[in-house]
C-alpha cells in the first residue's frame, strides 16, 4: 500500500507512503489517491482532511519520472480533470483539506498543495516547479493555480525560474497559512483542525463549495448560485442549534444535518 488512509473523530488522514522516492507518485499511487478522494466525498461523517507525506524529507516530489514512460505530449493528452494526485483541481471534495507540508513539495507535490485549502508547513519545507528545468511543464494545476492564488509577479517569478521557495517566503507570498518548527507541526495542524471542527460542518461544506465552484463568476452571480451544499446548510438543524447554543451560552453540538 503506497497511501495510508484512516478516519477518526471526523478527520480523514491521507499519507503518501513512498519515502524512499521522496513520496513521488506513480500511476498506482495516483489511482489509490483518487479512490480515497471518492471515498471521502461519499462519507458524510468526514469534516476535515489532512494530507501529508511519510518521513521528514518530502511532502511529495511530484511524478515518479522513472516510471512515467511517456512523452510530455502523451502525458498531457491523457487528461487529468482533477489535477495532480486527484486533488489539485478537484471541485467535488467539499470538506476542508489541510496540507501538512513536512518537507519538499515539488512539481506535482506543489500542485497538490495548491489544491488544498489550508497549508501548514515545517520550517524546512520548500516549494518549487522544477519542470521548466527538465524541459517539462507544470500541466496538472501548477501554472493555472499559482497565478490565481498569489500576486501575478510573484507567481511568474516562481513559475519561470524553477527555483525553490523556502517556507518563510511561501508564508509571505500567501502560499502557506502557517510555518512552524518541525517539532510543532502536528500541534499546529491540530489547532487548525480544532477550529474547523468547532464550526457547523454543513456551513463549512457550503462555504468551500461556493468558493471553489464560483470563482469564475462575478460576486453578484456567485451569490445567486443555488448550490446543493448551500441549500442543505440553510435548511439544517445545525443552523437552529448554533443560534440556540449562542443564546444559552454553551458549545453547540453539531449533527451535520
Amino acid at each position: 500500500m503506497t497511501v495510508r488512509f484512516a478516519v477518526e473523530n471526523h478527520v480523514a488522514r491521507v499519507t503518501i507512503d513512498r519515502p524512499q522516492v521522496m513520496n513521488a507518485i506513480d500511476a498506482a499511487t495516483e489511482a489509490e489517491l483518487d479512490r480515497i478522494w471518492l471515498a471521502i466525498e461519499s462519507d458524510g461523517d468526514v469534516r476535515a482532511v489532512v494530507l501529508t507525506g511519510a518521513g521528514d524529507r518530502a511532502f511529495c516530489a511530484g511524478a515518479d519520472v522513472k516510471n512515467v514512460g511517456k512523452t510530455g505530449l502523451e502525458y498531457w493528452a491523457d487528461g487529468r480533470p482533477n489535477g495532480f494526485g486527484g486533488i489539485a483541481l478537484r471541485q467535488t471534495l467539499d470538506v476542508p483539506v489541510i496540507a501538512r507540508v513536512n518537507g519538499h513539495a515539488l512539481g506535482g507535490g506543489f500542485e497538490m498543495v495548491l489544491g488544498c485549502d489550508i497549508v501548514v508547513a515545517a520550517e524546512e519545507a520548500t516549494f518549487a516547479f522544477p519542470e521548466p528545468r527538465l524541459g517539462r511543464i507544470p500541466l496538472d494545476g501548477g501554472m493555472v493555480l499559482l497565478q490565481r492564488q498569489i500576486p501575478f509577479r510573484a507567481a511568474m517569478g516562481v513559475l519561470m525560474t524553477g527555483r525553490r521557495v523556502k517556507a518563510a517566503e511561501a508564508l509571505a507570498l500567501g502560499i502557506a497559512n502557517e510555518v512552524v518548527p518541525r517539532t510543532g507541526l502536528d500541534a499546529a495542524v491540530d489547532r487548525w483542525l480544532a477550529d474547523i471542527l468547532a464550526c457547523a460542518p454543513l456551513s463549512i461544506r457550503s462555504i468551500k463549495q461556493t468558493v471553489r465552484r464560483t470563482a469564475h463568476l462575478t460576486a453578484a452571480e456567485a451569490r445567486a448560485q443555488k448550490l446543493p451544499a448551500l441549500i442543505a446548510a440553510l435548511q439544517s438543524k445545525d443552523q437552529d442549534e448554533g443560534v440556540a447554543a449562542f443564546r444559552e451560552k454553551r458549545q453547540p453540538v453539531w449533527q451535520g444535518r
